[in-house]
């Protein structure tokens, strides 16, 4: 009897592994394996950063080289990363605000793994980026690298082509997506820990709150999201002294966080000190009206870059929003937000544990929103042409 019990046992269990190895079967056949496969190589090419990975080894090696163009008298220049395979699709690469700009090592190991993705990849030199400035002058200069981009030979195949962004970058990249001069040549849009209402983004890199469910939710900020909006922001400034007290300010805290500034907000004028009541204030209510006490060029600038207050509707552009759930620069509530605003369909989120701002440091269970996003990046490469009305990403 014992022996017939485990007889049964033992049907049972094979009975099921197939039953489960068979849906699964379908379900990778259905959702095509190869670039599942090839996401997931992808992906861990990511995670390896400049180290070797199973994907550098099956992948010819990326040629990376300096170019330069002119677009109605102004002159651009960045790094073209050229696959060693046939190129599927062109992706343009805008840095977020690092000092190192277009070579910062974490933007260059990712570029290249985009490129042994068979995209062709441009990054743009910003210079304002590599001061730590993001501003709406860069929508013009996302604008003029992305034609730059369809103009290169061989460098988008059919007309596909998209933007991928990082943190504040994001806005830019999406109001260049939106002017009519790209709007129907830009097929996708990649997002990394980007946002959507600059207010709520200023709020929570100010105070540490972010509204989460309606609720008021606490998080101790990256002080680095604050000085970059500084930094910024200090030429909007009428006072030279107050401009140069502001510049001292953000050296000393991006060099040591927890130095103090005080011996140097007495030194402010009048301007300076509403500007400086707005980055050392801590309590969220009070924001609305300490940015309206800054200077109008400033809250022009905020104005500017703001998603919150566009007509999304006119996007053509697939998005791909990925954001990391213990992002402490953005909250994750920003890319959240900005996918609801979308129309139906458009806009693809993916949040993860594993991704701390843009490092990608994914956990096993995290790995598969990430991986999930990278073969929404596939699937955009891989469209005939730039179809922008068409079914996009995984189901």
């Amino acid at each position: 009897m014992k022996n017939w019990k485990t007889l049964k046992s033992g049907k049972f269990l094979t009975v099921f592994f197939i039953l489960t190895a068979a849906i699964l079967i379908v379900f990778l056949w259905r959702s095509n394996l190869g670039r599942g496969l090839e996401a997931a190589l992808l992906l861990s090419d990511i995670a390896a950063g400049e180290k070797d990975s199973p994907f550098k080894r099956v992948t010819p090696a990326p040629t990376r080289t300096s170019v330069t163009c002119r677009v109605k008298g102004r002159t651009y220049s960045g790094d073209l990363y050229r696959p060693g395979s046939e190129t599927r699709a062109g992706i343009l690469l805008v840095p977020g605000a690092a000092e190192k700009g277009k070579d910062d090592p974490r933007l260059v190991a990712f570029a290249n793994t985009l490129a042994r993705g068979r995209f062709t990849v441009l990054v743009p030199d910003l210079e304002g980026i590599r001061k730590l400035q993001v501003g709406s002058g860069n929508i013009r200069e996302v604008i003029d690298s992305f034609l730059q981009l369809g103009a290169l030979p061989d460098a988008t195949p059919q007309g596909k082509a998209g933007i991928c962004a990082f943190s504040y970058a994001v806005g830019p990249a999406l109001l260049a997506a939106l002017s009519p001069e790209i709007r129907n040549r830009v097929c996708f849009v990649m997002g990394v820990g980007g946002y959507y209402d600059l207010t709520r983004v200023l709020t929570f890199s100010t105070t540490g709150y972010f509204r989460e469910n309606g609720h008021w939710q606490y998080r101790n900020p990256n002080e680095y999201g604050k000085w970059v909006f500084v930094l910024s922001n200090i030429d909007r400034l009428s006072d030279p002294e107050d401009r140069q007290i502001f510049r001292l300010m953000a050296e000393r805290k991006l060099e040591e966080p927890k130095e103090g500034v005080e011996d140097l907000a007495v030194k402010l004028g009048p301007e300076g000190k509403h500007f400086y009541d707005f980055i050392a204030n801590r309590d969220p209510s009070r924001v609305s009206l300490l940015i309206s006490h800054l200077p109008k060029e400033v809250r022009q600038e905020i104005r500017a870059l703001n998603l919150s207050n566009k007509d999304l509707s006119l996007l053509t552009a697939k998005l791909i929003l990925i954001h990391g759930l213990d992002d402490d620069i953005i909250p994750y509530t920003e890319s959240s937000a900005l996918s609801r605003a979308m129309p139906p369909g458009q806009a693809e989120l993916f949040l993860a544990k594993g991704l701390f701002h843009v490092d990608v440091k994914p956990g096993l269970s995290d790995s598969w929103q990430l991986w999930r996003s990278i073969v929404a990046l596939l699937q955009a490469r891989d469209r005939k042409t730039c179809n922008v009305g068409a079914p996009l990403y995984w189901r």
